[in-house]
């Protein structure tokens, strides 16, 4: 019978508490609406939601909870796709508005089913919240549309304030790791052309602990600045249940602590967030972007911004 690795003790979850964790979740469900937290299993769900030291975020996933795509690391559920629900930007918008964000973190399923890979629809929701209030910081995680320029330029068109596309993996490891309907080069075509097009900051985040050698996350890293990834962040892989793959590896903080040396200070990424229980939306990461993006930080001051809350 199939058994998980033991844990270490450096993992530690905050289990989800208190009366702006319900706020959310009460929103969310009024407006139909769903998050990566919950569908993913996020394990810093309790801390986002609770909003330890500060008002609380979530990340929004669009295009409902279902995935046309079946990665062997994700816990969302594949298949048996739904129409999209046409009163979704404008739902999410309301959320936005209800609970008091100023920073908003938009993600989605893919959806290889629909023509347009639901770009026209993710692009909406962004304009939905800029027009409300374009104050309002929107960071989005996207699918790679299959490598469709069209559909890419659509999210850049719309000008949210990050476009990030996560690689997940080293290049060795792109299978098994991913649907076989991605890959290495086609996520990296994805961040490529948002540079060439815009001046939109990019993002991607690597899981680590999944059989990759040393020596390829620091390929995978300068492959990465090669095409001017702005942010990057680094965190353990866990096993969301017993049909994933299996972790390979607990890396160690110390070795996470290295790599966003690595990242920052010889490959010149603006920002690292690296440690067990970093993921791609982190909230450390979100208030380093704030910093630079709508208080003017310089870079040296967005990093104290977003270490303080560490």
């Amino acid at each position: 019978m199939a058994s998980r690795r033991r844990k270490p003790d450096w993992l530690k979850m905050r289990p989800p508490a208190g009366q702006r964790f319900t706020d959310i979740k009460e929103t969310l469900r009024d407006r139909n609406l769903h998050t990566v937290c919950e569908e993913a299993n996020c394990p810093n769900l309790g801390e986002c939601w609770s909003g330890r030291d500060g008002p609380g975020t979530a990340t929004f996933m669009l295009m409902g909870d279902r995935c046309s795509r079946g990665c062997n690391f994700c816990d969302v559920q594949t298949g048996g796709m739904d129409a999209l629900d046409p009163d979704e930007p404008e739902n999410v918008a309301d959320a936005v508005a209800e609970i008091g964000l100023d920073y908003v973190v938009l993600t989605s399923v893919d959806r290889d089913d629909l023509k347009d890979g639901g770009s026209a629809h993710f692009a909406q929701t962004i304009r939905e919240i800029k027009d409300r209030d374009p104050s309002i910081l929107v960071e989005v995680l996207i699918p790679d549309f299959q490598g469709n320029r069209r559909q890419v330029q659509r999210i850049i068109d719309a000008q949210p304030d990050v476009i990030a596309h996560n690689v997940e993996t080293v290049e060795r490891l792109q299978w098994p790791v991913r649907d076989r309907r991605a890959n290495y080069e086609q996520s990296f075509s994805v961040l490529k052309q948002v540079k060439q097009e815009s001046d939109i900051y990019t993002k991607t985040s690597l899981m680590l602990g999944l059989g990759e050698y040393d020596h390829e996350i620091y390929q995978t890293l300068s492959d990465l600045r090669q095409i001017n990834v702005d942010i990057i962040t680094l965190g353990q892989y866990l096993q969301p249940s017993l049909s994933h793959l299996d972790v390979f590896e607990y890396v160690h903080p110390d070795s996470f602590n290295t790599w966003e040396r690595v990242a920052e200070e010889e490959l010149g990424f603006l920002y690292c967030a690296s440690g067990p229980m970093v993921r791609s939306s982190y909230k450390a990461g979100e208030l380093f972007i704030d910093a630079l993006l709508r208080e003017g930080k310089t870079v040296a001051e967005a990093k104290a911004t977003a270490a303080a809350a560490e």
